[in-house]
């Protein structure tokens, strides 16, 4: 049995969630989103990461950026190691792949801002 706090709405339900073989039982929550909540954290639990890297402008040293999917969560450090040997250089736009496919992952880091040309 594991105990866990459901993240996906406000109601921040308290689950308990039982695993015989494939079988997964969960109680505690208010909605059916918690049970899936609750099956994907036992299965294949996954997270977003929102981050800055590095840039070459004295003016806007780093700039904020995420990624597009959520990551599995054994893949997190990983992917920091990959956005904190990253500096881009200007112009970058919102939006922009920072780094395409990381790891492999089908999943881009994107900037959150903008990163105006120097010039």
């Amino acid at each position: 049995m594991k105990e866990m706090v459901c993240i996906v709405c406000p109601n921040g339900c308290a689950m308990s969630v039982e695993q015989n073989g494939d079988a997964i039982t969960v109680t505690g929550n208010k909605c059916k989103r918690g049970e899936e909540f609750a099956i994907k954290e036992m299965t294949c639990p996954v997270r977003t990461i929102c981050s800055t890297v590095k840039t070459n402008s004295s003016a806007f040293p780093v700039l904020p950026v995420r990624v597009s999917a959520d990551i599995p969560k054994d893949k997190i450090f990983a992917v920091m190691k990959e956005i904190n040997s990253v500096t881009v250089s200007a112009p970058v736009k919102r939006g922009d792949a920072v780094i395409k496919n990381v790891l492999g992952s089908g999943v881009d880091i994107i900037a959150t801002d903008s990163l105006p040309d120097n010039n």
